[in-house]
């Protein structure tokens, strides 16, 4: 990468970190405070641990969009700013109703999709994906890192102390936004990155995305409902205070973590995402079934092993799925769809998990899961084999821009393009493409050359000093 890009990669991932750990540190440690926080019951401490879920569900898409109208830069610094008051009034809270109402305005500040669209105005298209990358590879590791964190500062600070650390986290990454990331010259519009309007009710009707939309529904309400119960597993089962419970969490989800990869290597090597993905929740379905009878320190802890690896998986698979599903010219919105989909699921197994926690008990949230799971494997089962094309993005040369139907229509004759879609609005090209057949410099050949252009033309000249 460029110099440049490299500081936009570096802030923008570590914005991305941030948010997730100010929103999930709270995780492993928050039921424990049932007890000690005036006003809470079960249902209300699931609402506080979801309801960040519903806010950002309810804004993420229109955040989105409204950055190509007033500017990335300014809309990710509200809501960071968002994120810090909500951090702000759940740390001040003196009862469960003012942490809700925080962990609200901290879901409010939905600027995920606005992160990555100024990656996209600031990454060139030929390395965006490495761009991409390493912003994923931050969201992982910042959950792992979250987790661990959640019961170390509460050991020495509380829960109070957790949240005005989100809010000095916040006040870093303003910091971040503007003293280190460069600013991009224009908000261009992203359809391959940023949702538009045009394009939910399509999504919406697409069955196969609908699988994966409530996939990711179901597993982020698992992920929700469980941490209702598991915190004080780890106390009631197996004696450990608060402060200890990073001893579990760290090597559980390293674990975790170390058996994914292996699979995911094998899903996209191998062409065999479909078989990866039904295993994965196959094994979830298991985990579900036999956490409520994990009582010892041994066997517990093989199930979260289990959890994690099969959760991390399925966090890795989905997007890609998704990616690869979507029409390229609404891929933004399809993966804004998603993100929405994860959200809600949060909101719903914080809410529904701890309403069951009341009336039921506890084996009866993580049958919340089980029964989830198992729904989403019959679903799974039933989908189409995803294609396994790549996205590719690509800068259109302005030679092209007055022929971009002409090129359009050359591209996708080329071998190994599965869809093409050439915009000289947005000054892009968009493929899906068999990497293991297209020819790629045969396509940056294409592109340098334009017979409809007279040699020693403006245009032409420009171009040349240009590439």
């Amino acid at each position: 990468m460029m110099p440049s890009e490299l500081r936009a990669t570096s802030g923008l991932a570590a914005i991305y970190a941030v948010r997730m750990a100010g929103l999930f540190m709270v995780l492993p440690v928050f039921v424990l405070y049932a007890d000690v926080l005036p006003g809470a019951t079960p249902f209300l401490m699931g609402l506080a641990l979801g309801i960040y879920g519903l806010t950002q569900a309810i804004l993420q898409i229109p955040f989105g969009m409204l950055s190509d109208r007033i500017g990335r830069k300014p809309l990710i610094a509200f809501g960071l700013l968002l994120l810090i008051i909500g951090s702000i009034v759940a740390a001040m809270a003196e009862t469960v109703y003012g942490v809700i109402l925080g962990r609200a305005l901290q879901g409010a500040g939905a600027v995920a999709a606005v992160v990555l669209a100024l990656t996209a105005d600031l990454v060139a298209e030929e390395r965006r994906t490495r761009a991409l990358a390493v912003i994923g590879l931050t969201i992982g590791l910042t959950f792992t890192a979250a987790m661990v964190m959640g019961p170390v500062v509460d050991q020495w600070f509380g829960l109070s102390g957790i949240f005005w650390l989100t809010a000095a986290l916040g006040c870093m990454a303003i910091i971040v936004l503007f003293a280190w990331v460069p600013s991009q010259l224009r908000a261009l519009p992203h359809p391959d990155m940023v949702p538009v309007r045009g394009g939910i009710a399509h999504v919406l009707r697409d069955r196969e995305l609908m699988r994966l939309n409530m996939g990711v529904f179901i597993l982020h309400m698992t992920l929700a409902a469980n941490f209702l119960v598991l915190p004080l597993m780890l106390v009631n089962r197996l004696g450990l205070s608060s402060a200890q419970h990073y001893q579990v969490y760290l090597p559980v989800l390293v674990l975790g973590f170390l058996l994914m990869i292996p699979m995911v290597i094998l899903a996209e090597r191998r062409r065999a995402l479909k078989p990866v993905l039904v295993a994965a929740i196959a094994l979830l379905v298991v985990v579900q079934a036999v956490l409520p009878f994990a009582v010892h320190g041994f066997a517990l802890a093989v199930t979260l092993v289990l959890f994690f690896a099969a959760f991390n998986l399925l966090e890795a698979t989905l997007p890609s799925l998704v990616a690869k599903t979507a029409p390229v010219a609404e891929k933004g919105t399809a993966m804004g769809v998603f993100s929405t989909s994860q959200f809600l699921g949060i909101f719903a197994g914080g809410v529904a998990g701890g309403w069951i926690l009341t009336h039921w008990g506890a084996s009866m949230v993580f049958a919340l899961g089980l029964v989830g799971v198992a729904f989403w494997w019959l679903l799974a089962s039933a989908m189409a084999p995803p294609s396994h094309l790549s996205n590719r993005s690509y800068a259109l040369p302005v030679r092209w821009k007055p022929a971009a139907s002409e090129l359009q229509f050359r591209i996708g004759r080329m071998e190994g393009v599965g869809e093409v879609r050439v915009s000289a609005i947005e000054s892009a090209i968009y493929l899906k493409v068999d990497p293991a057949v297209f020819d790629e410099p045969a396509l940056r050949t294409l592109l340098l050359s334009h017979g409809h252009v007279a040699p020693d033309s403006p245009v032409s000249a420009t171009d040349r000093s240009m590439s």
